[in-house]
């Protein structure tokens, strides 16, 4: 199958917020790297409205705001258009027809195993009053993956069990149908520090929801403020206390964001990362001093994002037609998809021609038999 051969990247975030630099270093600017890195033959990044809604459906202004924030952060990080097709989750009725056919495959028992919908249950409180929309999102997400033959999803660790069952709902529907869906990996982030970017606060991940996210659209006073408020390690005291930079957030952060430009340019009295941490673990070095070096290390990340976002900003009307372009072209490409699916699953009743004169045929014969039984039998009759 052509597809199969093809080198396919997709990826969504749920527009339920601004993004913020968790997704960036998660996800978000590899999204960046592969797209301009000629490896792919298609890319797609889609705004998860449908699936956002499924835990927000008594509050759709959120969902339907925060979608041209998200297309805002994807545009000023830098997926070009051109290169990426961006589209919004609703506009594609195909994802909704995959779902109910995948949700065939899926027990309930297997859905509530799923690790990721375990957590994020718990952190929504829904006890006992799980929507079912929600406790079912593996399944559209499979539809999501499956849809566009994709072949890589770039994405946190959090998501590696939605990518198993994903792998497992393709594998269910091949063994049954026929080859037909094409089998996903998940790229995570290179470095281990940044597959879970903790937030400010020293939770284990920044979460909109905790209100603990540097956001990509920041400005650099905002930024200044979040980091110098940081967790750090609460036994370094004094600025001669030896210090602990494991699971120190600030360290953490220089983890996935600094470079030798940066020592070069805001704290030259050091190379690089580990001599850093070497002062700070034997002692000599005030938290002050890390929070505003890293404070000018994100700054200078978000300097050239913020920049283009001004820009996206001004012409609105371009983001929105950027979104429905998309939307057109990733349609075409879904259909592909089902009608391959509607075959494999025998309910292509009026796109096989074939099907329906074989059919006509069929019962042509049997009325002609028919008839001549009934001639056969008034024969006899008379007899």
């Amino acid at each position: 199958m052509e597809q199969e051969q093809k080198k396919i990247m997709l990826t969504a975030d749920r527009p339920t917020g601004k993004l913020h630099i968790g997704h960036y270093v998660g996800s978000l600017r590899r999204r960046v790297e592969l797209q301009d890195s000629g490896l792919f033959d298609e890319c797609y990044v889609m705004i998860a409205d449908t699936q956002a809604l499924t835990d927000n459906y008594d509050n759709p202004d959120k969902v339907r705001d925060n979608l041209l924030e998200v297309a805002l952060d994807y545009l000023s990080a830098g997926l070009d258009p051109e290169k990426t097709t961006i589209f919004v989750q609703s506009r594609i009725p195909e994802l909704f027809e995959l779902s109910c056919y995948f949700l065939d495959l899926v027990t309930l028992s297997r859905l509530e195993r799923n690790p990721t919908v375990k957590t994020e249950i718990g952190m929504r409180g829904f006890n006992e009053s799980i929507p079912a929309g929600f406790l079912c999102y593996p399944v559209s997400q499979a539809a999501d993956i499956t849809a566009f033959d994709t072949t890589i999803v770039p994405a946190g660790e959090d998501q590696s069990p939605m990518i198993e069952q994903c792998n497992e709902i393709v594998h269910k529907f091949n063994s049954l149908y026929g080859e037909t869906l094409v089998s996903p990996k998940i790229m995570l982030p290179e470095k281990e520090s940044c597959k879970r970017l903790p937030g400010t606060d020293g939770k284990a991940k920044m979460s909109k929801s905790l209100g603990n996210c540097i956001y990509l659209s920041d400005d650099a006073k905002t930024v200044d403020k979040k980091v110098m408020t940081m967790f750090t390690d609460p036994t370094h005291l004094k600025v001669e206390d030896k210090g602990h930079t494991e699971n120190n957030p600030v360290f953490l952060y220089l983890d996935c964001f600094v470079t030798e430009k940066h020592f070069k340019e805001f704290l030259p009295e050091y190379k690089n990362l580990d001599e850093l941490k070497a002062k700070y673990e034997n002692g000599g070095l005030g938290d002050v001093t890390v929070k505003r070096f890293l404070s000018s290390v994100i700054n200078d990340v978000l300097e050239p994002i913020r920049i283009r976002r001004k820009h996206y900003e001004s012409n609105i009307p371009e983001v929105y037609r950027i979104l429905e372009e998309g939307s057109k072209k990733a349609e075409l490409k879904a259909h592909e998809t089902v009608m391959r699916v509607r075959r494999a699953l025998r309910v292509n009743y009026f796109e096989n021609p074939k099907f329906i004169e074989k059919q006509s045929k069929a019962y042509k014969k049997k009325l002609a038999d028919e008839e001549k039984m009934a001639e056969y039998l008034a024969k006899q009759k008379k007899n």
